[in-house]
């Protein structure tokens, strides 16, 4: 009874195994949890006054199933001054999350047979989305010393039936930020090959050592027009519930992106449309204090790591992950994720539907006394 394209699909890991470790909290046991995806934050308060006030003034109806006028000018503005990016409204779609926007691009741009370009390491809900949508996930192994796509491997991959490639910096589940003259030399193939480019900028404000976020729509007229920017408000303000994130780029596939979204979900939330506004608006201050104590967290994590010796992490240019070489224990990521998480009570994601088997996620979406516990679990129960 159920449909092929379903049956084909892998549920989702982190969700699982996130929603295990949470049962486990609720029945008293101490969890210490690396395997959130999410903030630990809480929202900012004036983002949530916002969306009180938007209910005490009514505005629980219907928008426009794009979004608000007000809320597409928004990030107008922010992709302007933050990105160096050029788009007027009718090139914005706001959807039920960065995750709705890119389940709607693909299924906007992907013909039967198309193959979608997905370096490896790579976000875990990317090749399934591409499956939905007919199309071919093809891995293109990165540069595994700091997890970036090499050109002559991106060049290997390419053939007739290419169509896009996936940009996700900084990078779930690495952290790894794309550098100004790597994202020029792909932007000089993609122009050459007329590979459509999928910018997964999610996670653009949590970067760390000074480095700043480029856009590679930015880099030209040219590549900006192959290139669709995918971001939202979940990362940045702690607002992963609210289900806010948009994407912009050319008219024809922001108009089909558009009539899917009508006919599918129709408008996000209209409370969660006002909130995002605000956060928008008013939102650069609490960005910068939570991505200084993700870096102090990071910081902390990498040194604990540094005292394992069956294990070896890179350290994260960005994003709130460590990814993990467990390869030294003799065992493989799932197998690894499962014994933590039963017999010392340290959560963790598996790095096998990440797409590297040898590594685990592990989250510093926890505070720092949490980071020293976890770790020191990990390196009683290895030795």
């Amino acid at each position: 009874m159920i449909a092929k394209r379903i049956s084909q699909i892998t549920p989702s890991v982190t969700l699982e195994i996130t929603a295990k470790a949470k049962e486990l909290k609720k029945q008293g046991v101490d969890v210490v949890n690396f395997a959130s995806g999410e903030p630990d934050f809480g929202t900012p308060d004036f983002i949530n006054e916002a969306a009180i006030k938007a209910i005490r003034e009514g505005f629980t109806k219907y928008t426009p199933a794009t979004g608000t006028p007000q809320l597409k000018e928004a990030v107008c503005e922010k992709l302007k001054k933050e990105n160096g990016l050029d788009y007027a409204p009718d090139q914005i779609v706001v959807s039920c999350g960065a995750k709705h926007s890119l389940y709607n691009l693909f299924q906007t741009i992907c013909q039967e047979g198309d193959e979608i370009l997905l370096p490896s390491p790579y976000w875990l809900s990317y090749p399934e989305m591409i499956k939905l949508a007919g199309a071919k996930p093809v891995v293109v192994k990165t540069d595994m010393q700091n997890f970036t796509l090499e050109l002559g491997a991106l060049k290997k991959a390419i053939t007739k039936k290419t169509k896009a490639l996936i940009l996700n910096s900084p990078s779930n589940p690495t952290g790894a930020v794309y550098s100004v003259e790597l994202l020029k030399k792909i932007s000089e193939l993609s122009l050459e090959k007329k590979l459509l480019i999928v910018s997964d900028e999610i996670y653009e404000h949590l970067i760390y050592d000074g480095q700043k976020h480029v856009s590679i729509a930015s880099l030209g007229k040219d590549i900006y027009d192959l290139v669709f920017v995918v971001n939202g408000v979940s990362k940045s303000h702690a607002m992963t519930g609210w289900r806010i994130g948009y994407m912009a780029g050319r008219r024809d596939v922001i108009k089909g992106v558009s009539s899917l979204q009508s006919h599918s979900t129709s408008n996000p939330s209209s409370i969660s449309q006002a909130a995002a506004l605000a956060a928008l608006k008013e939102g650069s201050a609490c960005i910068r204090v939570m991505a200084a104590e993700f870096e102090k967290r990071r910081n902390a994590m990498i040194e604990e790591l540094k005292k394992i010796k069956a294990l070896k992490a890179i350290k994260p240019g960005g994003a709130f992950y460590c990814f993990v070489d467990i390869s030294r224990t003799g065992m493989k990521s799932v197998d690894f994720t499962k014994k933590m998480l039963t017999q010392i009570h340290v959560a963790a994601i598996p790095g096998k539907p990440f797409g590297e088997d040898d590594y685990v996620r592990l989250s510093f979406a926890v505070n720092i006394p949490e980071i020293k516990k976890g770790i020191q679990r990990i390196k009683d129960w290895l030795s």
